[in-house]
This record gives C-alpha cells, sequence and structure tokens, in this order.
C-alpha cells in the first residue's frame, strides 16, 4: 500500500536543551541537574567544582551554531522541530523573582530562526533537568513550594514566546521518575516510594498548573503531557503474567490519567494503600489537576516482556526500564530490542485509552556509525529502523488514530541521556566528537539524510512496506 499521511503531519526531529546546547555557564545560565550527571541519567552524582568538564558542558554547540543546524533540518523538509528551554537559562536558582534576560533573549534567536525556515517549535518545559539550587535549597519536588517556582517560569516563557511557539509539552518522560528520581524529581536515588510518589503528585498539579496558564495566555496553543512510552507484553498467556502486565503497564500510563482525565485513577487507590503510601493531597490540588492536557505525546523504542517467573526476572533484565527480553524480537547494539508493531499497538492502545490527539515525540536508534574511506556514512540500519516503525504509524492512521506529527529523536547526532556518549548516534547528521570530547565539531550528511528528505517530501509515500 501506498502511505499517505495527513496534509498537517508534523514531521521533523527531536533534541533536548541539556543533551545538545552546551554553554553550560554561559549568559547567566545555572546550574541544573542534568550538569551533576556527566555519565548520564543512571550515572554519579557529582557536585561540580571550579576547573572541571563534563561531555555536556559544550555538548554538540547547540547554542552557538544553531542557524547551521536549522539549516540542515530545513534541507530535510522539516515541518516541526521538538526542542526544550533550559530552565536555568530562564531562572538560574530556580526562585528568582526576575528571569534572565539574556537566556530568553538566546531562545527569541532560536525560534526566529526556526520560523525564518517555517519550521514550527514543539517546545518542552524541563526536559531531564531542574536548577540545581531547588534541589539544593528546598529538596527538588518533593517540596511543595516547587510547584509555584515552576509555574512562574512557565508563565515567563508563555508570555515571551506566545507569537513564536503554539505548541508544547510539560515534563519529559515524566513517569522516569520512578526509575531516575534524581534525574526527574530532584530527590535521591535511594528514595523511598513515599517522597518519590509525593514529589510526582507535587509534579503533576505543576504540570496541570502549566496547562492552565498556557491556555489562558496563549488560547491558540496547544500543550500536552510527554510519557515515556513503555510498551509491555505477557511472555506467557499464564493469568498470572496477564494480570501482572496490566499492572506494571498501569505503572506509567497512570500519569497519563492523571494530565489526561484529571484526577487519580481508582486503581491507585489500592496501589497506594498495598504499599503504604499516603499522599498529601490538598482541595486546591485536585482542582487544579481538572485541567487536562490537549493532547498526549510519548517516546517510544522499544518493548519488553513481563513474567511472575521470578528466575526469568533475575537472569534476564534487558535494558533500563528492567524489561525481561522478548524472544522474539531482535535488539540494538545497547540492548534495546526492535518492535515496530509495538508503536502500532501504542498509538491504539493510547487513543482508545484518551481519545486525544497522539504525537510520537521520540523515536530512534542508537548505534555506532562508520565513516567510509570516501567519506560517506551508510547508516541503512537507521533507515530500516525509522521506516519500518513508520509504516506502522500509518497502519495507526489507518486504524483511525489521530496522530498530529513524529519528530525523530537525535535528528543530529547528540550526548545520549542514560549513558552520556557520543558514540551512540542517532543523527541523520554527523557530528564529529567523540565520547572524550575530541574533535573538530563538523557537521555531515548521513545516508539517512537523504532518506527522511524523501520520506517527508513524498509525505510518507516513500516509505518500503517491510
Amino acid at each position: 500500500m501506498s502511505h499517505r499521511f495527513p496534509d498537517s503531519f508534523l514531521w521533523g526531529g527531536a533534541v533536548a536543551a541539556n543533551q545538545v546546547e552546551g554553554a553550560y555557564l554561559t549568559d547567566g545560565k545555572g546550574l541544573s541537574t542534568s550538569d551533576l550527571q556527566p555519565q548520564g541519567v543512571f550515572g554519579e552524582i557529582v557536585e561540580r567544582t571550579a576547573g572541571d568538564s563534563g561531555i555536556k558542558d559544550i555538548a554538540i554547540d547547540f547554542y552557538h551554531r544553531y542557524p547551521e543546524d536549522i539549516a540542515l533540518f530545513a534541507e530535510m523538509g522539516f515541518k516541526c522541530l521538538r526542542t526544550s528551554i533550559a530552565w536555568t537559562r530562564i531562572f538560574p536558582q530556580g526562585d528568582e523573582e526576575t528571569p534572565n534576560e539574556a537566556g530568553l533573549a538566546f531562545y527569541d534567536r532560536l525560534f526566529d530562526e526556526m520560523a525564518k525556515h517555517h519550521i514550527q517549535p514543539l517546545v518542552t518545559l524541563s526536559h531531564y533537568e531542574m536548577p540545581y539550587g531547588l534541589v539544593k535549597n528546598y529538596g527538588g519536588w518533593g517540596n511543595r513550594q516547587v510547584i509555584a517556582f515552576f509555574e512562574r517560569y512557565a508563565r515567563t516563557v508563555f508570555q515571551r514566546f506566545q507569537h513564536k511557539v503554539k505548541y508544547w509539552l510539560t515534563f519529559n518522560e515524566i513517569n522516569m521518575s520512578l526509575h531516575a528520581p534524581f534525574t526527574g524529581v530532584g530527590l535521591p536515588e535511594d528514595s523511598s516510594k513515599q517522597a518519590i510518589y509525593q514529589a510526582i503528585h507535587h509534579q503533576l498539579v505543576a504540570s496541570a498548573k502549566a496547562v492552565k496558564a498556557c491556555h489562558e495566555i496563549i488560547p491558540d496553543a496547544k500543550i500536552g503531557n510527554m510519557l515515556l512510552g513503555g510498551l509491555l507484553y505477557p511472555l506467557t498467556c499464564k493469568p498470572a503474567d496477564v494480570l501482572e502486565t496490566l499492572q506494571q503497564n498501569r505503572e506509567w500510563m497512570f500519569f497519563g490519567d492523571v494530565q489526561a482525565r484529571g484526577a487519580y485513577p481508582a486503581y491507585m487507590k489500592r496501589f497506594f494503600k498495598q504499599q503504604a503510601i499516603e499522599l498529601q493531597v490538598t482541595d486546591d490540588d485536585r482542582d487544579a489537576l481538572k485541567e487536562t492536557v490537549d493532547f498526549i505525546s510519548f517516546s517510544y523504542y522499544m518493548s519488553g516482556c513481563v513474567t511472575t517467573d521470578e528466575d526469568l526476572n533475575q537472569k534476564a533484565r534487558a535494558n533500563i526500564l528492567n524489561m525481561v527480553p522478548n524472544p522474539h524480537l531482535q535488539s540494538s547494539e545497547w540492548g534495546w530490542q526492535i518492535d515496530p508493531e509495538g508503536l502500532r499497538i501504542l498509538l491504539n492502545m493510547l487513543y482508545d485509552r484518551y481519545q486525544k490527539p497522539l504525537f510520537i515525540v521520540e523515536n530512534g536508534l542508537g548505534a555506532k556509525d562508520v565513516i567510509e574511506s570516501d567519506g560517506s556514512i551508510n547508516d541503512d540500519y537507521r533507515i530500516q529502523y525509522l521506516n519500518d516503525h513508520l509504516v506502522q504509524v500509518a497502519e495507526a492512521l489507518e486504524d483511525g488514530v489521530e496522530v498530529l506529527g513524529y519528530t525523530s529523536w537525535g535528528p543530529i547526532d547528540l550526548v545520549s541521556a542514560s549513558t552520556a556518549q557520543l558514540s551512540k548516534r542517532y543523527g541523520f547528521i554527523y557530528v564529529d566528537r567523540d565520547d572524550q570530547g575530541n574533535g573538530t565539531l563538523a557537521r555531515k550528511r548521513k545516508k539517512s539524510f537523504y532518506w527522511y528528505r524523501e520520506v517527508i517530501n513524498s509525505n510518507g509515500a516513500a516509505l518500503k512496506q517491510g
């Protein structure tokens, strides 16, 4: 079949401030939690000292090179670029009364450059980082005061960029706080479930307040949430495995349930009781949560399996979410299982559940690329991965799912969030920098660059059925 997407479909790519910008203390920027994780989300938390350095301090120097990069995105035909605002560029410590003008001015220039090339910004307010000042001085999202600091930040950027940005997201992969609490909510990694879920509650309230502020300040804008799409299958058809899968899928869908439906789902009452978790929830919190998102966005890289067999659970940990491997799927170099049909399944699941438009804001393949003797980079494995996933997006559209757009993760090589590696490359554009920080930072088009350009220019017709 010929794969056609809606004429309004937003084709593009996705990056995050802390993985591309660099310039980590430039123009008044404060330290973020990401700056204290030089080895990535699951690495050690390291206090910064004068004269030290980390790979993300420069990253790919997008802060200074964004005009060149956006021109390359435009050459591919991007309709949309997902990026994030570094909260610490706007409020360096997080609790200031007045924003940092130099930080606001940078994003003015960035969004103006995108507008020159007719690329719509899709902007995440908090992408795996928050001001370290709010962690050090307030205890991160465990402190209710942080809600007001986030709302001030959100209102500031909505007001400033209301004529330049019409698509917004609140928190990136908000459910990752369960797996990486320092990254997600600014809490120590060994925090109790009670502490983590209380911090998550504060973050959910803050997200809803940001949604309300966006609706007030930019009535013609759309604002969504962002979930890590951790699709799980039962390893067997044993009822115990099926039930455990239902419960584990609910662990991450719970976030979407609150953000899309405006209240805690009934099943969480039993969960909190069984875990001896007692949340402090006020009537004002309940009222705030009623402000729901306009669309659901999510990342999708892989699926996994669930079993009640403890021996298998101990022996077969596959990836960052501790999913049991699926024996019917291949894996990437980093052990992430490749499941294109899972994307169609997930799109249908989420649309059935929420009946709101969906936006795939991350999907991609991290791999080691090789520069051939003639200078070319023949990343056919990336083309295959993306082609097969986009074919399944087309199938979901045929199923009746409303999909706003697709932004592949890392259209340009960037610093990996999980491992802080540059050798784990996602891009259509190669960046000359290695894991030790060596290289010229020069940009180079890969084979996939030309492939994605053809896919966008044909509005999906160039995709090949597997």
